[in-house]
């Protein structure tokens, strides 16, 4: 058995890729090169040589700056064109241009794009300073021919009422130290016009009134035309107004209220001729700034047009040459020897490759000195790399959420792939809802390449990830649901006919006395006759809750049994000894025992009580079993096995600590024999050394662990084999749901003869499938699955206290958002 699992192929995610620590020894003229070249190929991680010096104080740290502002000024083009509202053209490719010359160009692109930007301001300023003037000219008009009379009667009556009137020695109106108009101003009515925006038009008057004592006269009407605003370039709703007052102080008020509510104040002349040169002067200039704005914005449009054309190169070459720097900052700069030095990792495999790009860098660089690459050895621990794909990825992200792998240790996601959406499966069993799933799965599936370069939202995103999953998902749910044999709660004969027929023809006792076995079992899945039947729920609960306790022992049986090819890779004889063996014999000691229990009455067709035999298995092993025997032999066996569990528990808590210290001992004893025979020169150790230094061993520590990990385990094995009765919990619930739903909405509304409340029944069930059964159950038994595999299959044997290859690689490189 041994030998065939040692001939067996190794699997590309059962274990992480093997990695190595590298050292780079880089001449200062190659550097830029073969650090872009290694970015491009993507399978070197570069260690920080330099984490005690701050950003500032790092050798290229100019050069950063450069790249960071080019990415500024890029932005500020796609803010810019965003804004014209060009459309997304074809790409040009420029021929090969240096860092250096795009920044020359992107500097004077600036500078003219800000330029432009600042003319075509103050030419809209003036464009919308003049396109008011028309519009106030074309309506204040109007009001001064139509209220011209009335002005002049009620400013006569404001004459008699406050400034004929001598008993009053304190007037409470602001007219009081008003000068008297010219004698050329018969009335000495005066009026200010302008336009405000529509939406300030209330509040303006109201102080307007407030602070004339209602001594003014305000007429208002809608501009016919909307004004840009050329801070925000957008389309503003104005409205023209014209105030009518008496009196230099009232005109001083009136000026500041507009000045505060950012109204513009335009002079209109009361001569009709001078009114209409005006108008025939400011309508020719209107013409001439619009044919001027124009040219404006198609030369603007034109020089955007061509940075949109070059906007993703640029961008691609800023992104890529911070990164350069960035990472050239990660190495040491030897001054004296004109190099610099790197570390990293990089996977056994990608060493071929790293060099050959090493050499080419050093070819097209010109340089008289090779680069140096070599092999070293490492403190800490190596990182892990999983070369997955666009259908093992999803799984990897799901066991990589609770933890990353340690290096070299069994990978969950290689059976995640299967066990994952089998167990959702069997809480979501139901082969109607399946298809709806899989039909969606297949939509993602097969615009894979159109979704693929689109942004999409971050819920989108998520769901396009784990198309495949969605798809296992689907099929499993088909699968499962064919067991069940429920279609939106709906049975079928698909595969045969009952097994099971009333006693007479009338069928009437079918839901009181039950049925009659007259055939076969039915072929496959569960016989649709139940559906119904007076004995249906608790059928289908024994069936369900049985199947639940035997997946669960089968699936913490296999995180056993991982954790023993672990322990075997690793050559940790200890923990094969003193962890799977008792671990093993403990479990299924009791659960597996349980579980060849349910095989057995199953089989036999038995009426034990098994609840009965596991609880008496404990309190009464020796007591005769009577009725709730299923096999011969079956007490002497309760208590062999009873007394396997109850040696496995010492078993695993007290030997492993004392032969830690044991082994510890003899290999300090070792060392400290070794070390006095050794000379001050061998105690020295190298700076690239891996030795490690001697640490003490701490036995309670080590105890205290021990049996914390013991007693978890027992408790565990309870409470994680109860925790797999949520698949029973959750298919239950999901059934009982979707039985509603069809009972009661569907089938109730499908009882009236009128077409409305069949189609309104249609569409409540439609909605309530779509929503409740599809989203919300869907998600609910996803998240479940989760938990069964994070913490029930994983703490069985997976740390997850390693951390991933993050290699520098330009594909990975995201648009920085800052």
């Amino acid at each position: 058995m041994v030998g065939f699992i040692e001939e067996l192929p190794p699997m590309d995610l059962m274990r992480s890729e093997m990695m190595t620590f590298v050292q780079l020894i880089i001449p200062a003229e190659s550097a830029h090169r073969a650090i872009t070249y290694l970015g491009q190929l993507g399978l070197l991680q570069f260690r920080d040589l330099n984490a005690e010096k701050s950003p500032f104080q790092r050798t290229f740290v100019n050069q950063v700056k450069r790249c960071a502002e080019m990415s500024r000024k890029l932005r500020f083009f796609k803010d810019q064109i965003n804004k014209a509202g060009l459309l997304s053209s074809h790409t040009v490719l420029q021929s090969d241009i240096f860092l250096e010359d795009l920044e020359i160009q992107l500097a004077e692109y600036e500078h003219e794009l800000i330029e432009m930007n600042s003319n075509s301001e103050k030419l809209r300023q003036s464009y919308n300073e003049l396109l008011e003037f028309k519009i106030v000219l074309q309506k204040a008009c109007g009001f001064l021919v139509s209220n011209r009379g009335n002005a002049i009667s009620e400013e006569r009556e404001l004459e008699e009422n406050v400034f004929s009137n001598e008993g009053y020695v304190e007037t409470p109106f602001l007219f009081e130290e008003e000068v008297r108009p010219a004698p050329s101003n018969q009335s000495g009515l005066r009026f200010i016009s302008g336009i405000i925006c529509k939406s300030k038009v209330l509040r303006f008057e109201r102080m307007l009134f407030r602070a004339t004592r209602g001594n003014m006269l305000f007429n208002q009407a809608p501009a016919d035309e909307q004004i840009v605003d050329p801070i925000s370039a957008e389309m503003v709703e104005k409205t023209v107004f014209v105030v009518f007052f008496s009196g230099e102080q009232a005109r001083t008020k009136i000026l500041k209220i507009c000045d505060a509510f950012g109204a513009n104040c335009y002079p209109v002349p009361e001569h009709i001729s001078k009114q209409r040169q005006i108008t025939s002067e400011v309508s020719s200039r209107l013409t001439d700034l619009e044919a001027t704005l124009d040219a404006g914005i198609s030369h603007r449009n034109k020089a955007l047009a061509f940075v949109e054309s070059h906007f993703t190169e640029w961008m691609d070459m800023v992104r890529r040459e911070k990164a350069v720097y960035d990472t050239l900052n990660m190495l040491n700069f030897d001054v004296t020897k004109k190099c610099l030095v790197g570390e990293g990792w990089c996977p056994i495999f990608a060493k071929p490759q790293i060099q050959e790009a090493l050499q080419r860098a050093t070819f097209d660089s010109n340089s008289q000195i090779g680069i140096i690459f070599h092999s070293m050895d490492a403190l800490e621990s190596p990182p892990t790399y999983f070369r997955t794909n666009s259908f093992t990825s999803p799984y990897q992200e799901i066991v990589d959420a609770y933890g990353v792998a340690r290096y070299q240790e069994a990978n969950p996601a290689v059976y995640t792939t299967i066990t994952f959406p089998f167990l959702f499966a069997v809480m979501f069993g139901d082969w109607g809802h399946g298809i709806c799933l899989m039909l969606g799965a297949l939509v993602l599936i097969a615009r894979q390449s159109k979704l693929s370069t689109q942004r999409l939202g971050s819920f989108m995103e998520m769901l396009f990830g784990g198309r495949y999953v969605l798809l296992l998902m689907s099929l499993f749910s088909i699968y499962c649901g064919l067991i069940y044999n429920e279609f939106f709660s709906v049975p079928f004969h698909i595969f045969g006919a009952s097994a099971y027929k009333c006693r007479d023809n009338s069928c009437r006792d079918a839901h009181t006395t039950g049925l009659v076995k007259y055939c076969d079992p039915y072929p496959f899945g569960v016989d649709p006759s139940w559906r119904g039947s007076r004995s249906e729920l608790a059928f289908l609960n024994s069936l369900k809750m049985k199947m639940s306790i035997l997946f669960g022992v089968v699936h913490m049986n296999l995180g056993i049994i991982l954790s023993y090819f672990n322990a075997r890779f690793f050559s940790n004889s200890l923990d094969t000894r003193y962890q799977f063996v008792p671990q093993m014999i403990f479990l299924n000691s009791l659960f597996g025992y349980l579980s060849l229990l349910i095989v057995v009455k199953w089989c036999t067709g038995s009426q034990a009580d098994l609840y009965h035999v596991m609880i008496y298995m404990f309190l009464s092993p020796f007591d005769n079993l009577g009725e709730n025997q299923l096999f011969w032999g079956q007490r002497p066996l309760q208590v062999v096995l009873l007394l396997w569990a109850l040696i496995a528990v010492p078993w695993m808590l007290f030997p492993k600590p004392f032969i830690l210290k044991k082994l510890h001992n003899e290999r300090f004893q070792g060392r400290v024999y070794g070390m006095l025979n050794s000379s001050e020169v061998d105690l020295e150790l190298e700076p690239d050394s891996a030795r490690q230094h001697h640490e003490e061993f701490n036995f309670s520590e080590v105890f205290v662990h021990q049996m914390i990990h013991a007693i978890e385990f027992v408790l565990g094995s309870v409470s994680n084999t109860a925790s797999y009765l949520r698949l029973w919990a959750l298919s239950l619930a999901h059934s009982e749901l979707s039985t509603v739903f069809y009972e009661k909405v569907l089938l109730l509304a499908w009882g009236y003869d009128n077409l409305v409340i069949r189609l309104v029944g249609l569409t409540v069930f439609a909605f309530a499938t779509a929503f409740i059964l599809l989203m919300m159950e869907t998600l609910s038994a996803f998240l479940h699955a989760l938990r069964l595999h994070w913490v029930e299959f994983q703490n069985k044997f997976y740390h997850g206290d390693g951390y991933k290859f993050r290699p520098f690689n330009f594909a990975s490189l995201k648009e920085d958002e800052n």
